[in-house]
């Protein structure tokens, strides 16, 4: 059976590209975006194979 780990990410719409390249070249996948505590954040779900 597959298992695996997350994290949340706090992303900020000026920058979210470069956020979300930098976690998928350590594996991460993208698995939904959520608003933040304010207007101007983002909250990301990722996941990736547990090893």
């Amino acid at each position: 059976m597959q298992k695996w780990e997350y994290v949340t990410v706090p992303l900020l719409v000026h920058a979210t590209k470069q956020i979300l390249d930098n976690w998928g070249e350590d594996g991460w996948e993208l698995v939904q975006v959520v608003p933040g505590p304010n207007p101007e954040q983002l909250v990301a779900y990722l996941k990736r194979p547990k090893a």
